[in-house]
């Protein structure tokens, strides 16, 4: 189910679906999604909230997997992957037959945070807020609120201000 409001900007060029699992796209009021974002429903039955005034750059793809909440003032450069789940790996079946491994919390963005180009943000990342992602991260744990991080979660380079 979509529940896009009316103050959302969304460009014709993104590619948003609905979901078949009843999961629900909430989308508040002054969100920006530019051109060739992509937002899809798949990998379990998470909701996707995204809080108002964020804004979300050409070429990001979100999936709704075990469900990601983006806060209010969030900035996501371009070519970012939010993907809340992750496949189960066995050695007694092949890759693309294998579902999905429980669930580690989905995706919790909170307010104030920007999030730097090609970055991936996996199932059981926590950004606190203010925390800046430095370009090309790999994020798959809590990031600490105010806080640099460049490279991998366990990277940092100092503090906001």
């Amino acid at each position: 189910m979509l529940k896009i409001s009316r103050q959302a900007k969304i460009s014709k060029f993104a590619d948003i679906e609905d979901s078949l699992r009843g999961s629900i796209l909430l989308i508040d009021q002054g969100v920006h999604i530019d051109s060739f974002v992509k937002i899809k429903f798949v990998g379990g039955s998470g909701d996707i909230r995204i809080g108002e005034n964020t804004y979300i750059n050409s070429g990001t793809v979100i999936y709704s997997g075990n469900g990601i909440s983006i806060g209010k003032n969030v900035l996501i450069a371009s070519n970012c992957s939010l993907a809340p789940t992750n496949h189960a790996i066995k050695k007694d079946k092949n890759i693309i037959a294998q579902r999905f491994m429980p669930s580690r919390g989905g995706i919790i963005i909170e307010d104030d945070v920007w999030i730097g180009a090609n970055t991936v943000i996996l199932d059981g990342a926590i950004l606190r807020k203010g925390c800046v992602v430095g370009a090309h991260s790999l994020v798959n744990k809590e990031l600490e609120g105010y806080s640099i991080n460049v490279g991998s979660p366990t990277k940092k380079i100092g503090y906001r201000e």
